[in-house]
Parts: structure tokens; C-alpha cells; sequence
């Protein structure tokens, strides 16, 4: 099971790049989830700039804080 109490949720696509699109207070942002991961799909839990995406059987993908100043978020 997993916990999002306090999330909002999304589903999403991990794009043909390894990246995933995701709008913040009006700002298109692009997250690097990884090109082995491309064509997945994907939930979003989102709190803020609190961000966690997980593969649809809820195992882990990524976790993160989404920094507002850049518009790519690269992976670690």
C-alpha cells in the first residue's frame, strides 16, 4: 500500500527521454527519472515542492526537492 495522505496524485508516462512533465505554480517543470524507465507509467506524489514518483506496482523511482530555479531537474 502506499501512503499519500497529504500528496496529490498523479499518473503519468516517463517520456521516450527518461524524463517526465510536470506543471508547478504555472511553470512547466522537466524531471530526469532515467532513459531505462522510458514508456513506463508512473505515479506522482506531490506536496509542494516535495516530490516522489514510483512505478505503478509502487516500487521507487525517485525522489526529490524540486528546485524552482531551474526548469530540468537532472538526476543525482
Amino acid at each position: 500500500m502506499i501512503e499519500a495522505a497529504g500528496y496529490r496524485f498523479r499518473r503519468d508516462k516517463v517520456d521516450k527521454t527518461g524524463v517526465i512533465a510536470l506543471h508547478y505554480r504555472g511553470k512547466l517543470q522537466h524531471i530526469g527519472v532515467g532513459r531505462p524507465y522510458a514508456g513506463w507509467r508512473v505515479i506522482l506524489l506531490v506536496a509542494g515542492t516535495d516530490i516522489r514518483i514510483l512505478g505503478i506496482d509502487g516500487s521507487p523511482l525517485r525522489h526529490l526537492t524540486l528546485d524552482t530555479t531551474k526548469d530540468y531537474q537532472p538526476q543525482p
